[in-house]
Parts: C-alpha cells; sequence; structure tokens
C-alpha cells in the first residue's frame, strides 16, 4: 500500500471536505432573507429590492444551502451595480448568514444549515457631476439630459453619455469610433464625481465589398437587391438596420446578421459581411372562428417562401365561413397570391392576385371572381402605402332578380401602424385609408369607394392593467348609384367587425329594382365605432367591456333613408403568449335589428 508523501495533508484534508460537502443531504432550513435599507428613498429601495440575488432566490422558492450560500456571496456585486446606477459611490452592504459576514466565509466553510440572512445597505450620499464631459462630439450629438454639472452622477448616465458620443460619430460615418482616455474621480469629502471620457472618431468611410454566406436556396445577387445597401456611399449604422429589416421581412430567413469588417480597405472602404439563417421552404396555418348567430369560420393557408430563389413568395388561401349560420348560407372562398420583393426599389414589393368567392348571403348570392397586381411600399417601420389594378366580376342573384357586375380599379391605400403589438396593442394608434376609383361595364356605375379604419389604445397604471382602445370606421360610394355598385362594394354593419349583440350584416338599406319588390341591400354609407376597457386581473386572464355602434345609409352619411343600431357586452381575454384567446357575449342595446345574445371566439383582441 502506497503511503502519502509529506504535504499532502492539507490536499488530502480539502478532499475529505469537499467529499463531506457533497456526501452531507443539504438541510432545507431557510427561514427567512431580512432586506433593510435605512434612510434611502422608496424608488432606491425598489432597485436594490429588484437587484438583489438573495431575494430573487426567495421568490423562487430556493432553500437549498450551497444555492443560497452562492446567492449571499454573489449579492454584494448585484447592490453594487445598482447603487453605482444612482449615484452612490460609498455605500457600505452587509450580507449576514445567521450573524456571518457571507465574504468572510470561504467557500469550503459553507455553513451545513441557513436559518436568516440579513442584509443592511448603508447608501450613503448620491455623488453628483463636478465634471461631465464627452469630447469630441459630432455635430447634433445630443448627450443625456442627466449628464451635467450637478446631477446625480448614475453609472448608466455616464454610459449613456459615451454611448451616445459612439453613435453621434457612427451616424456620421466614422464607423471606427473608439473611447480613448477615460477619468473618474469620485470625491468622497464633497460626494462628487468628475467623469471626463475622450473619443476617437477615426476617419469617415463608406460602404465597400459586399459578402453573403449561409444562404442554401437563396441567390446571392438576390439578397443583396433585397438589402439594399448604397455601395460607395457614405457608411451610415441606419442603413445597415434597414438592410437587415428588408432580409427579415421577406420571411425567407430564420436568423439575418450584417457584421463589419474588422479593418479598412483601402482608402476609405469599409466592407460588410450579411450572415443568414433560412427558414423551411413551406408552411401552413390554419384557423378558426365561432360566433352564436354567423356559426363557425375556417380558414387556411400554404405558404411557399422562396419559389424561384428570390425570395418569391407563393400563398394559397381560402376560406369557409358561416357554417351553421341563422340567416344565410355557407360562403367559399380560394385566393392565390404571388409576391416579389425588392422590385423597383429594395422597399417595393409586386404581388399578383386571383380570387374567387361564392357568397350565400341573407339577401343575395353571387359568384365573384377578381384578379389585381400591387405595388406596396414601405417608408419605414409604421408606415407603408400601396397602389394597384384589378378586375372585378361578379354575377348573381337577390330577390330584385339577377345581376351582373364588371369593374376596373384602382385601390390605392396608406397604414400609418404604431401599435406596439398588433395582437394585443396596449399604446399606440393604427390608421388604414384606402381610395378606390372603379370604372364599370355594362350595367355597373363608375365612381369611387373610400374606407377608413383608425384605432387608438391607452394604457394605465404601473402594471399597464387598464387599457382603454377605441375605434372609429366610415366608408362611402361616390360616383355610381346603389344599385349600380357591386354588391360586395357595398357596406353593411353587424357581427364581430362592426357591431357585436347585432346579427352578421343584418343593417343595410331597403331597395327595389324596376319597381319590383322590396329588398335588402348593402349601404353606400356606413359609420362604426367602438370602445373597449380591457382590465388585467392576473398576468395571463383579463376582462373587457365594450360598445358598439354603426349606421348604415344610401343618400348621405346620416339621411332619412338609413338606421342605426349598437350592442354593448364583456368579454374574457386569455393570454397564450402568441396572442389572447378572446370570448366575447353581446346583447343588443339600440336598434330593431336584432334580439337575444351572441357570442364571439377567436384569436387575438376584437381590434
Amino acid at each position: 500500500m502506497r503511503g502519502f508523501k509529506v504535504g499532502t495533508g492539507r490536499r488530502l484534508a480539502a478532499a475529505i471536505a469537499l467529499f463531506a460537502l457533497s456526501a452531507t443531504p443539504a438541510a432545507q432550513a431557510l427561514e427567512r432573507v431580512d432586506f433593510r435599507v435605512p434612510g434611502a428613498s422608496q424608488g432606491l429601495v425598489d432597485d436594490l429590492r429588484s437587484a438583489s440575488a438573495l431575494l430573487e432566490s426567495e421568490r423562487n422558492g430556493t432553500t437549498d444551502n450551497e444555492e443560497v450560500f452562492a446567492a449571499a456571496r454573489a449579492e454584494y456585486g448585484r447592490l453594487l451595480g445598482a447603487l453605482y446606477a444612482r449615484g452612490h459611490y460609498s455605500a457600505v452592504i452587509r450580507v449576514l448568514i445567521d450573524g456571518r459576514e457571507a465574504a468572510a466565509i470561504a467557500p469550503l466553510d459553507a455553513p451545513t444549515r441557513i436559518g436568516v440572512v440579513e442584509v443592511v445597505v448603508e447608501p450613503g450620499p448620491a455623488f453628483v457631476f463636478s465634471q461631465a464631459q464627452v469630447q469630441p462630439l459630432a455635430p447634433r450629438t445630443v448627450l443625456p439630459e442627466g449628464f451635467s454639472v450637478g446631477a446625480v452622477a448614475g453609472s448608466d448616465t455616464i454610459r449613456e453619455a459615451v454611448t451616445a458620443g459612439v453613435d453621434g460619430w457612427r451616424g456620421a460615418g466614422h464607423a471606427k469610433t473608439e473611447v480613448g482616455d477615460q477619468s473618474l474621480t469620485a470625491d468622497h469629502a464633497r460626494a462628487a464625481l468628475a467623469a471626463n471620457v475622450t473619443l476617437r472618431p477615426g476617419p469617415r468611410l463608406r460602404f465597400g465589398p459586399l459578402a453573403v454566406e449561409g444562404q442554401e436556396r437563396m441567390l446571392v445577387r438576390r439578397i443583396e437587391k433585397i438589402a439594399g445597401l448604397p455601395r460607395g456611399e457614405v457608411y451610415s449604422p441606419a442603413e445597415i438596420e434597414r438592410a437587415a429589416s428588408r432580409l427579415r421581412r421577406t420571411g425567407v430567413f430564420r436568423s439575418v446578421t450584417i457584421t463589419e469588417d474588422e479593418t479598412v480597405t483601402a482608402p476609405d472602404l469599409l466592407g460588410l459581411t450579411i450572415s443568414v439563417v433560412e427558414e423551411k421552404l413551406r408552411r401552413y396555418s390554419i384557423g378558426a372562428e365561432v360566433a352564436s348567430f354567423e356559426g363557425l369560420d375556417l380558414t387556411g393557408y400554404w405558404l411557399h417562401r422562396n419559389l424561384l430563389g428570390g425570395g418569391e413568395r407563393l400563398k394559397v388561401d381560402g376560406g369557409v365561413s358561416n357554417i351553421g349560420a341563422q340567416s344565410s348560407g355557407v360562403d367559399y372562398t380560394l385566393g392565390v397570391t404571388i409576391d416579389r420583393p425588392a422590385t423597383l426599389t429594395p422597399d417595393t414589393t409586386l404581388s399578383f392576385g386571383a380570387r374567387v368567392s361564392r357568397l350565400d348571403e341573407e339577401d343575395y348570392r353571387a359568384n365573384i371572381g377578381s384578379v389585381e397586381m400591387t405595388f406596396s411600399h414601405i417608408f419605414n417601420d409604421d408606415l407603408s402605402a400601396r397602389v394597384g389594378i384589378g378586375y372585378n366580376y361578379s354575377n348573381g342573384t337577390d330577390l330584385g332578380g339577377d345581376f351582373i357586375y364588371r369593374n376596373l380599379s384602382v385601390p390605392v391605400g396608406v397604414i400609418w401602424d404604431t401599435r406596439d403589438d398588433p395582437v394585443n396593442a396596449t399604446s399606440g394608434f393604427y390608421l388604414e385609408a384606402e381610395a378606390k376609383p372603379f370604372l364599370g361595364f355594362g350595367t355597373t356605375g363608375s365612381g369611387a369607394r373610400m374606407k377608413l379604419d383608425a384605432r387608438a389604445y391607452r394604457a394605465f397604471g404601473a402594471e399597464q392593467g387598464l387599457v382603454l382602445a377605441g375605434r372609429f370606421q366610415a366608408g362611402a360610394i361616390f360616383g355610381s348609384s346603389l344599385l349600380e355598385t357591386p354588391r360586395d362594394f357595398l357596406f353593411y354593419s353587424g357581427g364581430g367587425g362592426t357591431v357585436r349583440g347585432q346579427p352578421y350584416q343584418s343593417l343595410g338599406v331597403r331597395a327595389s329594382r324596376d319597381g319590383g319588390p322590396e329588398f335588402k341591400i348593402g349601404g353606400t354609407y356606413f359609420i362604426g365605432g367602438s370602445v373597449e376597457a380591457r382590465v388585467k386581473v392576473t398576468p395571463r386572464i383579463g376582462v373587457v367591456g365594450f360598445v358598439d355602434a354603426g349606421q348604415i345609409s344610401a343618400g348621405d352619411f346620416f339621411d332619412a333613408s338609413g338606421d342605426w343600431h349598437a350592442g354593448a357586452g364583456l368579454g374574457l381575454r386569455y393570454d397564450t403568449g402568441f396572442g389572447p384567446i378572446r370570448v366575447d357575449i353581446a346583447a343588443p342595446v339600440g336598434g330593431n335589428t336584432g334580439d337575444g345574445v351572441q357570442f364571439y371566439v377567436g384569436l387575438g383582441q376584437s381590434f
């Protein structure tokens, strides 16, 4: 048997201690964490409690001694960072484990039982800036308002000021701007901090060679075209971000990154590399919504993301709606769309679409077909516009007899969308307007169809527990008479998209053809409004109260031929993470187009 050499005794003791630590069951005996910050403001206390590793462990239900001990030793650094962020540079932090300072306990001497952990923070005074300087600065650079002499010298403020200085030079084309000399001097006697940072802008650069990597089926020239980086022009980080956004918008890529070369290509060119990971080529989706009066709607689509290797998107979609509806038959629709990004400009998409529908409504039946070519342009993250040309055909019958409508239209639309979340907005607004001039053939009139959809959202409370949402809709037909206008161009009110609590498309106007019997038909003017109060009960569950109203007429927005109705109700929301499940129950509160209770189920907020 081999013996141990002299000098190995300590190593043996350490090994035995480690074995004992690993072999002894961890005691589950943590009683509480006491956290005190005497004399501090509530804001500082909240920041420190949020940064605390021990309180985080307590919230997570951690009682294992080793994990609690590790959190105690990490507590100093976590709290120090929060203190520095608020300008406290002379704080005293004590973390006591059953009366012993955690920092003084060696890792191998970790206690086998932890009962009470006490955290006491004496923040000391908040330091103020005696000097606050980042130089040189590019023209029009704006530093944070708090980075000034006499203001609280938070470390985050210094970091933001340096970042603003660097970003200012990068925005002016100096891509290789660096932080040079840094001088941060704390005067504890005066509770003051002198901050002086020097920047090194480097030369002004232009966009240089572009490389692409990671593509599998996508053509390199099309990646470059879609990205739209302006080679030879002055470097701009905003242009790089726009290029990445354009590539992501195509849906072809799972991830897109654009990196800058480490070195400059003579004389002043900065090369870039676009790295992409492609998505699966195909995707499909199905969806359903149900309402008590309208019945069940089923929708779905099949999508090919990269049809010809240039980001062309082929989409085949269809739907069956009003299954089991109380006052109409089943509607069918099938459409095919091909989108080609980066046509004419990197931000312009060319689309070709064709659609056929079979409508079996309460007051008419029709077979409808349309073909359309559209150019869509994205100006920025919030604003987009479209213009197109299309041909529409419908052949059907109503109580007044058979009808055929044929027209050539030029739809022009704009969307301004500042919502924080399209499916569950809490702030911002959405505005969509469309003008659709049309030229009729045969018995079809000529004129223009105008439509407006405006929505706004406002959250209240620290946790955004209350959200008020409002919607205004309007539509009008100009130039074409009521019976000369295609039936699917006319406006109705009632149902989930307009007035909940009223039956689907229950509000229209009365008309007759050539002295025949009177029948219901859609109107040429429509106004609708909705107001919702959305209250969060738990992080995932919410309740909603709402009121909707709508008005339809044929001669003007408020002429004698029109009528109005309204509905109100309550709803329940369950947040799934990718959108809330919506359940609404509503009843009529105005008008004479319906009675009883209606319910609606779908995914996403009602608007």
